[in-house]
């Protein structure tokens, strides 16, 4: 059996998790979306609200979990926010998914900090996974509002 490890990215994983970032973009058609570099990362990498953790089996890298921790203004107190979660396809229904998930869980814990992301009404399998974990599904839209088009609101244009 393969042997999982995970362990919390520190900056010098910059392009290693911004080549599975953009893998992910790409299998969402969202690859135009992603304008973040492998400098921003390692900036990134090295905040201590940014937990990004990588899976690795038999040493490749299967997968990462990325999350920040943030306020959460109606209970008085941090969450965890999940950004990303993803593992490679040669990798999946091998358990990495859910050892990356109890593993950011573990890091929630001593804080006991909600854990929460938004989920693609389309991702059916993505549902499925979050379900055996326990995670309660809330359906709810998430809305982006974008600098170019503010900024011609408040400008008049």
């Amino acid at each position: 059996m393969p042997s999982t490890e995970i362990r919390r990215a520190i900056p010098a994983d910059a392009e290693t998790v911004l080549t599975m970032l953009r893998e992910l973009a790409g299998c969402q058609d969202q690859l135009a979306y992603v304008t973040v570099s492998a400098e921003d990362w390692r900036g990134f990498l090295g905040r201590s609200e940014v937990i990004v953790l990588i899976a690795e089996v038999d040493g490749a890298v299967a997968g990462y979990v990325s999350s920040l921790r943030r306020p959460y203004l109606w209970v008085g107190g941090d969450q965890l926010a999940l950004d990303d979660l993803y593992v490679r396809e040669q990798f999946r229904d091998a358990g990495v998914g859910r050892a990356l998930m109890l593993e950011l869980a573990r890091h929630a814990l001593p804080d006991r900090l909600t854990i929460g992301w938004g989920l693609r009404l389309e991702n059916e399998a993505g549902y499925r996974f979050y379900q055996r974990l326990g995670a309660t599904l809330n359906t709810k839209t998430t809305a982006s509002w974008s600098p170019d088009t503010y900024e011609k609101l408040i400008d008049g244009t």
